[in-house]
């Protein structure tokens, strides 16, 4: 039995367990994976107010689990596989075990959007991959297809010009969307090229390994084939076209809009006693800074609807 539980220890989670746990609550944080969320897999954050230097997800999410633990805030690994909402006392119900709360907080993030092209399963983790700081070493001194043209895809592509030879950025619009200085810092780089107005229509590759690429340029239709340098063999193909909200087990528990938790500005749920915060509320602004904000607000406003102020 617990006052406060939390779904996910992404920088929302951990931010709610700190302000939670700061306000003497009985907190429990429920994680079904890694610690941090996409932060942790983030390796560079120079955008986070107060972060010094080489500031990088790994670092920041150690501070804040620190931080959390420092005020008591407890945390399991555990997936979450259904809830009960209705009543005064939620039921979070896990894999291991059943837990009871008078508030929930749901952060429980997004996971990488999949291209959806032919051969993308089969050579996931065989060239295909949604992490630079988890596969940028595998590929160096070779070739990296990057798909995308935001500010994550420009952000992930600069850090994997450290190890391979050769950046692609392959993006499905007429221009990159990435902020100008991230873009800046792109069109300097010797390293990068740009194919605009493309998507990748296949993946294949000989031996088990990626070492081709399908691009089909969506205002012609024409379709080109890249290929490995046969010297190489193979290939990396880097995928950052946004996310997909983890919520699957919220339908029918709490109002959702194509799968995102719509909430009020203070992160309250159509349901009383349930908040949402992070990646998987509906929001303008996906970043680190904004979900631990989100974070303190749910926390702040399950204290008070604990405490019968609203």
């Amino acid at each position: 039995m617990y006052d406060v539980i939390i779904i996910g220890a992404g920088p929302a989670g951990l931010s709610a367990g700190i302000y939670s746990g700061r306000s003497l609550l009985k907190t429990l944080i429920i994680e079904r994976s890694k610690t941090g969320g996409q932060a942790v897999v983030t390796n560079e954050i120079d955008n986070y107010p107060g972060a010094e230097g080489e500031e990088t997800g790994p670092t920041l999410i150690a501070k804040m689990v620190k931080q959390a633990e420092h005020f008591g805030v407890e945390r399991v690994a555990d997936e979450v596989v259904d809830v009960d909402f209705e009543g005064d006392l939620k039921k979070v119900i896990c894999s291991k075990g059943e837990y009871l709360a008078k508030a929930v907080i749901i952060a429980s993030g997004a996971f990488p959007r999949l291209m959806g092209c032919k051969g993308e399963a089969e050579f996931t983790a065989k060239g295909v991959s949604y992490c630079a700081t988890c596969d940028a070493a595998f590929f160096e001194d070779l070739e990296v297809y990057v798909v995308g043209g935001g500010d994550s895809a420009i952000q992930e592509a600069l850090f994997i010009a450290r190890f391979a030879r050769k950046i692609t950025i392959i993006q499905n619009l007429p221009e990159l969307t990435a902020a100008k200085s991230m873009q800046k810092k792109a069109f300097d780089n010797p390293k990068f090229s740009f194919v605009y107005n493309s998507v990748v229509e296949e993946v294949k590759g000989e031996s088990g390994l990626l070492d081709t690429i399908v691009i089909k340029n969506e205002q012609t239709g024409e379709l080109t084939e890249f290929n490995a340098d046969p010297e190489d063999g193979t290939f990396g193909l880097f995928v950052f076209i946004g996310l997909v909200p983890r919520t699957d087990i919220f339908e029918g528990k709490i109002e959702m809009d194509r799968g995102y938790i719509p909430t009020d500005e203070n992160m309250r749920t159509n349901v009383p006693g349930v908040y949402a915060a992070g990646d998987c509320r509906i929001k303008p602004l996906r970043q680190v800074v904004t979900a631990a904000a989100d974070g303190a607000i749910a926390a702040v406003h399950a204290e008070k609807y604990i405490e019968g102020g609203e």
